[in-house]
């Protein structure tokens, strides 16, 4: 009855205020085995609803009686007790710390090779919880033995158990080189890369958390998961109907580029890049997210990589992600990942540029709505992209709304670009450009206005001087010709 009232929040708190955590010490050593087993049941389901509860289940000490009762009794005894270990060690570093005090890893470990699944299922469950607090718990699961049993039940036939024991790899992986390189040792890369394939949904996404987290720590290690033969296998995930699958297989994709050029080339080589991009555009949300910065790594390399996400069409889809996406933090990445793209030279710089996504970054930045984040992914984006931009159509509203440290580096462009180009000279005379930068406010000496005395210089002077003394919008061809007809600028 407490084990079936125990399923219910609603009651949780009455048979709390009842003792029956004490009432169910008792009953765990009770002669009928059927007892003992349903009493576990009442534990674990109690200990799973809240800390407090499992914290409860640490100070009455139910916690060496299970433990001793989990080496002797039967398989349905065993599954129960270890259900319990796992509801208390989820909650916190410090619960899990209690399991491992009480000498329960040996015993799970054990466990693991039961005849039956279901038992090495519970107990896989019970590890995973432990290891993916932090590095030390984890390592307590390692020497205990648990990852090469881990590796033989992913190969087991029961999906239940190949998926449990997937993600257990996985969160011991997640916090070290050494733990990852454990489990790579162990065999596990070889294996998982085998399955990636499998038709369930629910293992796939295990199977490429596991060979994320191995990949993230190092070169060698994101090396080791590429020899395993993952591509171009894995971008076929990337087409998936689960969403986490597909964001699990970007992931994955990111963790192996981000290191080297080389390894980004490879993933290029592949067809990676333009996968990731169509996978961006059939997702929305936190499953772009991991596409996105992938996008940014490669880029990030060098001019060659960076120019093959353009010529994937990069670009547009991150221009989209930015302009589109509600969250701000995936804006920051799309700031962040296009600003890589963009800073390498002025080819790179128009190719962001074009798409018009230049004043969607100035809008983000100077919004107080924007979080501190975007806003300084947005800054940084558009200080690398301006720096190479030639391309003075994109620049010149910069003129006009951008704040005083951006507006020198427009500034500092144009006089870069106008002493070579005298058809962008003349139409920066037409279109105002001219007119404005003689309106910009420059402390004497300063680096802004040295760029505007350098374009100044570009013109006769009797244009600067009446452009600036005439508070005309445009200048006219008459207005031209009144200047000095006759000047080819």
């Amino acid at each position: 009855m407490v084990a079936e009232l125990a399923t219910r929040p609603q009651n949780i708190e009455t048979l709390q205020n009842a003792g029956v955590m004490s009432l169910l010490r008792t009953l765990l050593l009770d002669v009928v085995p059927t007892i003992q087993q349903t009493a576990a049941l009442a534990l674990g389901r109690l200990a799973n609803y809240n800390d407090d509860l499992a914290e409860a289940v640490v100070k009455c000490d139910i916690l060496p009686q299970l433990v001793y009762s989990l080496a002797e009794q039967n398989r349905f005894y065993k599954k129960a007790a270890a259900f319990v270990l796992r509801a208390v060690g989820k909650h916190s570093p410090q619960l899990a710390q209690a399991i491992v005090d009480c000498g329960a890893l040996d015993t799970l470990v054990i466990c693991l090779e039961d005849f039956d699944p279901g038992v090495k299922e519970a107990a896989a469950w019970a590890l995973r919880y432990i290891a993916r607090h932090n590095a030390e718990l984890s390592q307590a699961v390692v020497d205990a033995g648990a990852v090469p049993l881990l590796v033989l039940c992913i190969q087991e036939p029961e999906i239940a158990l190949k998926r449990i024991a997937a993600s257990a790899l996985s969160d011991i992986a997640k916090h070290s080189p050494e733990l990852a390189q454990t489990v790579v040792d162990a065999g596990a890369v070889a294996h998982l890369a085998q399955m990636i394939l499998n038709p369930d949904a629910k293992l796939k996404h295990q199977i490429l958390s596991a060979l994320s987290q191995v990949s993230k720590h190092s070169v060698d290690l994101a090396e080791m998961v590429v020899e395993a033969e993952i591509f171009p296998v894995v971008l076929t995930c990337l087409k998936d109907k689960d969403e986490y699958v597909k964001k699990n297989a970007s992931t994955l994709i990111r963790e192996i580029a981000k290191h080297t050029p080389e390894l980004s080339q490879l993933v290029v080589n592949a067809g990676g890049v333009a996968a990731v991009i169509d996978c961006i555009g059939s997702c929305k949300g936190n499953t772009r997210l991991p596409g996105i910065m992938m996008l940014g790594y490669v880029a990030a390399h060098s001019e060659n990589l960076a120019m093959a996400v353009i010529i994937s069409k990069g670009v547009p889809q991150l221009s989209v992600c930015l302009s589109e996406e509600p969250e701000d933090h995936i804006k920051a990445a799309a700031a962040w990942a296009l600003g890589q793209i963009g800073r390498h030279t002025p080819e790179h710089a128009r190719a962001v540029a074009v798409t018009n996504t230049l004043p969607v970054l100035l809008s983000l930045y100077m919004s107080t709505e924007s979080s501190e984040d975007l806003q300084v992914k947005s800054k940084k984006a558009i200080k690398n992209i301006l720096q190479k931009c030639t391309y003075l159509p994109a620049l010149e509203p910069f003129l006009y709304d951008a704040p005083p440290n951006i507006l020198k580096h427009v500034v500092g462009q144009f006089s870069k670009v106008l002493p070579h180009d005298s058809k962008a000279r003349r139409l920066f005379v037409t279109s105002g450009g001219l007119k404005k930068v003689q309106e910009i406010k420059a402390e004497p000496g300063s680096l802004l206005q040295e760029y505007i005395n350098s374009i100044n210089s570009c013109y006769p002077e009797e244009i600067v001087s009446a452009l600036s003394k005439y508070h005309c919008k445009f200048l006219t061809s008459p207005l031209l010709q009144f200047c000095g007809l006759g000047f080819h600028f």
